[in-house]
């Protein structure tokens, strides 16, 4: 397939038994009680993306929220020079659209299928009828917007005060957290990103990055392959981080 990224439309697929367990070990929802959860699934229902498909774009209507099942979703803005920006990468258990949640207008990133993906959604109609029934869901859903915005702040602090090379060890660590793999010589990272989108993750340029993840690998922090990297001493890469 090209690397380029296709049009394409969301397919609407049967929320099976499976994606139900998948959802109920999600950080967002493991705490939910089984009464909680069968109240959830009836409103639920799956879509699926293959690579380079986008769920929705920028400037478009939302009143839906998704939670990752399968894959990887990037969400991306566009600049005011039309360059394009990553704001982050969602992967299984990861939560997106939620504004839609709360004021349901228009869209303020682009969704993109990174990977093959399956998605659990559900409209905004349907939780405000669960959330105003169900004390302890709005209080799982509060609690992860209070997430999201401790990281948007830890974002913008990074790019005033951190290094590139603080910022692209940092990007390494969140990576591994998200997808890493233990492996016997350290953690495989099958991020699935470019070059140019890790990049954009750091809030730099893409040679700038490149020089930084070459002096990690002379250092012997890490080891490089097409979309993905080993992290070989995640200690340095934490002390490098601060």
């Amino acid at each position: 397939m090209a690397e380029e990224e296709r049009a394409g439309q969301p397919r609407i697929a049967e929320f099976t038994d499976a994606d139900a367990a998948a959802l109920s070990r999600t950080p967002l929802l493991r705490e939910v009680s089984e009464a909680d959860m069968a109240v959830i699934r009836p409103h639920t229902h799956a879509v699926e993306l293959r690579r380079g498909e986008h769920l929705y774009q920028e400037g478009d209507a939302g009143d839906q929220l998704y939670v990752v099942i399968e894959g990887k979703v990037k969400l991306t803005r566009t600049s005011p020079d039309g360059r394009e920006v990553l704001i982050r990468v969602q992967g299984p258990g990861e939560m997106f659209g939620e504004l839609a949640m709360f004021d349901p207008a228009y869209r303020t990133s682009t969704a993109t299928a990174v990977t093959d993906s399956r998605l659990a959604v559900i409209a905004h109609e349907d939780l405000r009828g669960i959330l105003t029934d169900r004390p302890a869901v709005a209080l799982l859903l509060l609690r992860v917007l209070a997430q999201r915005l401790r990281e948007i702040t830890e974002a913008s602090t990074n790019l005033v005060f951190t290094d590139v090379p603080g910022r692209v060890a940092k990007a390494l660590l969140e990576l591994a957290a998200k997808f890493g793999v233990p492996q016997e010589h350290g953690i495989q990272v099958p991020h699935d990103l470019t070059q140019e989108e890790l990049a954009q993750l750091v809030g730099a340029s893409r040679e700038t990055v490149n020089k930084a993840l070459a002096d990690f690998t002379a250092r012997g922090w890490i080891q490089l392959s097409a979309k993905s990297v080993l992290l070989l001493d995640p200690e340095r890469l934490r002390r490098r981080a601060r």
